[in-house]
């Protein structure tokens, strides 16, 4: 489990068991992002997508608090997974990083206050998501995931395929000035007090954001 350059954005590795009768693998493990974390995130619900070739999915985010940190798994097709640093305040305030998700034994972790978005590379492409909490419309935003102020490098040879929320999403700027997007500040306190509500760990001096 590595942090991405985007504070708060983890990649994970897992590992499959085989042997004469298949595979076994653990998806996920709430121990293993405990220990990077500091807290064990909660798990309100899973979601499934299935896309075609050069759908775009996002950039969408949840308000904080509560948030809505997301575990993501390609289990078939391939993705290119980007995350999006919209936390007014924050030093990377508006960067973003992408990873490719083209095997079920690579996860994304993604903080609550994070924007989050994806796009299929491969027609059939079935993601699975864990959120830490369930969807709730009035406290859920997008931003239009083609936004030239945030620049991201999506496949030139793909025409992006968007739903008609993402396509009327608005831009980052406008968000911002309508004071929609996640503080900072509001991130850090929100993840500190989940980290002292389990404790402590022995990584609980990062501040994860």
């Amino acid at each position: 489990m590595r942090p991405l350059g985007v504070q708060g954005a983890w990649l994970l590795e897992n590992r499959a068991f085989t042997d004469d009768r298949g595979e076994f693998q653990e998806l996920y493990s709430g121990r293993s992002l405990r220990h990077a974390l500091g807290y064990e995130p909660a798990v309100a619900q899973v979601n499934r997508s299935v896309s075609r070739r050069g759908v775009l999915r996002g950039v969408h985010f949840a308000q904080v608090p509560p948030g809505q940190a997301k575990y993501v798994t390609c289990l078939t097709g391939a993705v290119l997974d980007v995350v999006v640093d919209i936390r007014t305040g924050s030093p990377t305030y508006r960067s973003w990083e992408a990873v490719a998700l083209d095997t079920p034994y690579r996860s994304l972790y993604v903080e609550a206050g994070l924007g989050h978005a994806f796009m299929a590379l491969t027609d059939d492409t079935v993601v699975v998501y864990l959120t830490s909490h369930g969807y709730a419309p009035a406290r859920e935003h997008g931003i239009h995931p083609l936004d030239p102020d945030l620049g991201i490098a999506w496949p030139e040879n793909i025409d992006p395929i968007l739903s008609d929320r993402d396509q009327r999403s608005p831009n980052l700027t406008e968000l911002e000035q309508r004071g929609l997007l996640p503080a900072y500040a509001d991130c850090a306190a929100l993840h500190r007090s989940l980290r002292e509500g389990e404790g402590g760990s022995p990584d609980s001096d990062i501040d994860a954001g």
